[in-house]
């Protein structure tokens, strides 16, 4: 994992994304050389080498909104080829509007064809070569684990999930008197010294997981490993880098404090808020047929004098209230009762309703708040306040996700299913503390982009 502009990402998919890119450039060119034989070219080496760099980048950004180069991505959501196809349909749409609105770099149908079905190879030979590669223990991060409690149990599936694990787990180092949940398998056991045992597992990091703070860690072999060249991390910098949260359950006050990050203000306040404005206009400018028909839909089905918008008291940016705009999904009198949860078979969504919230246009009337100022682009998905009163009573840190304004998308939002319980709040939490202390125009262009996979594969939506 590398850290850029404080946001982890995955080297092994980094190095992916440059590699296919290139595979791409290629592609295009390899196109015009097979395309021109036998007969002499009508373009210049010049034209080849831009539209050869508008193809790349094209497929490459569709690639990624795509969730193709995210390391957390499930096995259960990953689905190779309907995801590559469906980028290279939305390339091929965005490439012909570019050479249409760019003539100058226009190529013929039969090169962008051959560079298409080059491309798609070459994609799928990669991938294959990188899946297979990815799996072998020796290139992964080779951990070692100091406990074998509670805390140290919760490690031995966290890379389970995942298409492509960063690290292996060489084994857990239990501690003196301390009840052992690990599989006697997995521990190690040895009269060694934890500077020998680092060295004959040829071990890269060594993760701290006590249970109890209070116990006392072998300080000096830790030492001895750390100033011999060996990674020593705690729980919270680990589940931060592999995991992109902040882990609660391992979380204490001085952290906090001492802890880089947690500032949005200043010069980046200005740029956040700058971006917002951008990135409204232009969803803005781009989506009000969408916004027009929905409003024709919502009319249609539930009469003329049906509301199309629904208002709805939300907390924003240092616990201040505001109103938020949605288009209405649920019938008239849905919450007649008081505040609910949704459901995942909710009988007062409507059947437009339905639709509009897979697909997340329930939310777009949201760019008025944002263009208030009330929300940002980007953030902590903004709570009703009968909701924020008792999570903040019940659960540890929840009023530092105000610190910044609510988003009409977010990492959380992005990372984690739709919340619809208490435990999914804490979940959610632990991905909203890392936005608030990791923010970045990186890190909130990376989230725009990932939102687009959420709109079309309906991830997370109710």
């Amino acid at each position: 994992m590398i850290k850029i502009f404080r946001h982890y990402i995955s080297t092994a998919f980094l190095g992916l994304m440059f590699f296919e890119a290139g595979v791409f450039y290629l592609a295009m060119y390899l196109g015009s050389q097979i395309r021109f034989l036998y007969h002499p070219s009508w373009y210049s080496e010049q034209d080849i080498v831009f539209a050869s760099l508008i193809f790349a980048a094209v497929l490459t950004l569709s690639n990624i909104s795509l969730g193709l180069y995210r390391r957390n991505l499930g096995i259960q959501e990953y689905d190779l080829l309907a995801r590559v196809s469906f980028s290279f349909g939305v390339a091929i749409l965005v490439d012909v509007f570019v050479y249409y609105v760019f003539p100058e770099f226009l190529i013929a149908r039969s090169v962008l064809g051959i560079a298409l079905v080059c491309a798609f190879s070459g994609m799928m030979l990669v991938r294959y070569v990188f899946y297979r590669y990815a799996k072998l223990n020796r290139i992964k991060k080779q951990v070692l684990v100091i406990g074998s409690g509670k805390k140290a149990l919760e490690l031995v599936d966290i890379n389970a999930g995942y298409i492509h694990k960063s690290f292996n787990i060489a084994g857990f180092v239990p501690l003196p008197d301390e009840a052992a949940q690990i599989d006697s398998a997995l521990l190690i056991k040895s009269a060694k010294t934890l500077h020998d045992i680092a060295r004959q597992f040829s071990i890269d990091e060594i993760v701290l997981a006590i249970d109890d703070r209070r116990r006392s860690m072998p300080i000096t072999d830790l030492l001895d490993c750390k100033m011999s060249g060996f990674e020593v991390i705690d729980l919270l910098t680990f589940y931060e880098r592999e995991q992109g949260l902040i882990s609660l359950a391992n979380i204490y006050p001085s952290w906090f404090l001492f802890s880089e990050g947690f500032a949005v203000s200043g010069f980046r306040a200005v740029e956040k808020r700058i971006v917002d404005i951008i990135a409204s206009m232009l969803l803005l400018s781009v989506t009000w047929p969408v916004m027009l028909i929905t409003a024709l839909a919502i009319k249609l089905e539930n009469g003329i004098k049906a509301p199309v918008f629904y208002r709805q008291i939300r907390v924003g940016e240092n616990n201040t209230l505001f109103e938020v705009l949605k288009f209405r999904s649920m019938v008239v009198n849905a919450e007649k009762d008081g505040a609910q949860w949704a459901k995942e078979v909710d009988n007062r969504v409507t059947k437009v309703g339905a639709f509009i919230r897979k697909v997340r246009i329930d939310e777009l009337p949201q760019i008025v708040n944002v263009l208030k100022g009330d929300m940002s682009f980007v953030g902590p998905r903004p709570e009703r306040p009968e909701f924020v009163e008792g999570f903040v009573e019940r659960i540890d840190y929840y009023a530092e996700r105000h610190r910044i304004k609510p988003g009409i998308t977010g990492w959380a939002q992005i990372s984690y299913p739709y919340g619809a319980s208490e435990e999914d709040a804490v979940r959610k939490l632990e991905y909203d503390l890392y936005y608030v202390k990791n923010y970045s125009l990186f890190l909130d262009l990376s989230i725009i982009l990932h939102t687009i996979e959420i709109v079309v594969w309906g991830k997370g939506a109710r």
